[in-house]
C-alpha cells in the first residue's frame, strides 16, 4: 500500500519535498504506522509540531467537542478559544498583545510588518544571522541566512542583512541608519541545531538597546516546551520585544502566533495586518488542551531531565566516533550530533538506515542529526533509539568507502 499511495501522489503533486516511499496511516504518541503496518518510532515529531506525540488524548479531546460547538468564524468577531489561548501566551511570557495566523513562515512575516510599521519610515532594514531560517515567503526566504534557499528567486526583496554567525563586533559595524530590528534563533534548528552562545545573545539585546532596535526571536521550532522551557530564551536571561512562535503550538493542527510588548503592538490597527484562518476556533482549542498539558505541574521538569539524559549518552556515542563526529549540542529535546567535515557525507544514509529500523529522524543543514522527540517520550524510548543508532554508526563508518 505505500507503494500504491506513491505511485498516485506523484502524479498529482509537486515535487517540492524529497519524501520517503512511505505512507503515514496512524500515529499514536511517539510511534506511526505506515500502509504497510511497519511500526516507526517518531524522533522528528512531524519537524517539532507533534510535542505531545500523535493523537494525545487531551488535545483529541478538545478538537471533538469544538468541531461540534463551532468551527469557523472570521476574525471579525471574538471567539472563546482564541482569546483563552492569547491570555495563557500572555500570562506564559513577556508579551502583552498576540496576533494569530497559520504557520511560522506567516508569524515571521507578521514579525518583520510590525516592526517596520513601528519605527520611523526610514528605519525599515532587519538583520538576521548567518545559518538562520525564517520561512518560505518571500520576505522571509529573504531574512533567512542560507543563500541555498534563494537560488531561484532572486532578486530578494530589499531591507535583508546577515551578519555572521558569532560574531558581534560584525554585526555592530552592519547597525545603520535603516535598521529597525534584529531577528535571530535562540537555537537554529535547520541551521545544524546550533544554539546561541547566551553571552551572543545578551551582545545582541544589548546593541538593540544601544541604537533603539526591536529585537525579535524566531522560536517557531524552539518554543512551547521543546527546550525543556517554555520559550528557549526564558533560560537565556534575555527576552525579546516581538517573538513568533508556531510548529508545537497547536499540538499538530496549523497555527502560528507573533507576539509583543505592547508600545509596539499598537503600531497594528485595523486593516494593517490580518489572516482569515488565524486563530480558527478549532486550532486554538488544540492549542490551548496542548498548552494546559505542558505547562501542568512536573511536565517541563521531565522534559529537561529527559534532555540531560538524551544529551549526555549522545555525547558518549560521538565520543566512539571521533574522526566522525564532533559533538552532541542543542537545549532539551531539541539535539543534534554534530558530524566533523569527514562523516557528514553518510548523514542521509544514516537517517535512511534508521528509518529501515523503525527510527524517524532526519538530517539538517549538512552536518547534524537532528532529534526532536515528542516531550512525552520515555527513557525507555530513547534507550532503543540509542542502541539502534549506535549499530548503525558501527556499520555505516566501519564499511570501507
Amino acid at each position: 500500500m505505500n507503494a500504491t499511495l506513491k505511485e498516485r501522489a506523484d502524479k498529482v503533486f509537486m515535487a517540492t519535498y524529497g519524501r520517503y516511499p512511505v505512507a503515514m496511516v496512524k500515529g499514536e504518541g511517539c510511534r506511526l504506522f505506515d500502509a504497510d503496518g511497519k511500526e516507526y518510532l517518531d524522533f522528528l515529531s512531524g519537524i517539532a509540531v507533534c510535542g505531545l506525540g500523535h493523537c494525545h488524548p487531551a488535545v483529541v479531546a478538545a478538537v471533538r467537542r469544538q468541531v461540534a460547538d463551532l468551527v469557523h468564524v472570521s476574525n471579525l468577531y471574538y471567539t472563546l478559544p482564541q482569546t483563552e489561548l492569547a491570555e495563557k501566551l500572555v500570562a506564559n511570557s513577556f508579551a502583552d498583545k498576540v496576533f494569530f495566523c497559520n504557520s511560522g513562515a506567516e508569524a515571521n512575516e507578521a514579525a518583520i510588518k510590525l516592526a517596520r510599521k513601528a519605527s520611523a519610515p526610514e528605519r525599515y532594514e532587519i538583520i538576521s544571522l548567518e545559518g538562520s531560517f525564517h520561512g518560505r515567503t518571500l520576505a522571509t526566504v529573504a531574512a533567512t541566512g542560507q543563500t541555498r534557499f534563494h537560488q531561484g528567486f532572486e532578486p530578494m526583496p530589499a531591507g535583508f542583512q546577515h551578519a555572521p554567525f558569532g560574531d558581534l563586533a560584525a554585526l555592530e559595524r552592519m547597525i545603520r541608519s535603516a535598521t529597525c530590528a534584529i531577528l535571530c534563533e535562540p537555537l537554529q534548528g535547520e541551521g545544524g541545531v546550533r544554539p546561541l552562545p547566551p553571552d551572543y545573545l545578551k551582545g545582541i539585546r544589548d546593541l538593540c538597546d544601544e541604537n533603539g532596535l526591536f529585537l525579535i526571536f524566531d522560536e517557531v521550532q524552539t518554543g512551547v516546551g521543546h527546550t525543556g522551557t517554555l520559550f528557549a530564551h526564558q533560560q537565556l536571561g534575555v527576552e525579546p520585544d516581538i517573538m513568533t512562535l508556531a510548529k508545537a503550538l497547536g499540538g499538530g493542527l496549523p497555527i502560528g502566533a507573533m507576539l509583543a510588548r505592547q508600545h509596539i503592538a499598537q503600531a497594528f490597527t485595523p486593516g494593517t495586518h490580518a489572516s482569515t484562518f488565524g486563530g480558527n476556533p478549532v486550532v486554538c482549542a488544540a492549542a490551548n488542551a496542548s498548552l494546559d498539558t505542558i505547562l501542568a505541574d512536573g511536565f517541563l521538569q521531565s522534559t529537561r531531565e529527559k534532555g540531560e539524559y538524551f544529551r549526555a549518552a549522545l555525547q558518549k556515542l560521538a565520543a566512539r566516533f571521533p574522526g566522525q563526529i564532533a559533538t552532541a549540542r542543542g537545549m532539551g529535546l531539541l539535539l543534534g550530533l554534530v558530524f566533523t567535515e569527514a562523516g557528514a557525507a553518510q548523514g542521509g544514509e544514516i537517517v535512511a538506515k534508521m528509518m529501515e529500523r523503525g527510527f524517524l529522524i532526519n538530517f539538517t543543514a549538512g552536518i547534524a542529526l537532528r532529534f526532536v522527540p515528542p516531550l512525552i517520550v520515555s527513557k525507555a524510548e530513547i534507550d532503543l533509539l540509542l542502541a539502534a543508532l549506535a549499530e548503525v554508526l558501527a556499520e555505516v563508518f566501519a564499511a570501507p568507502r
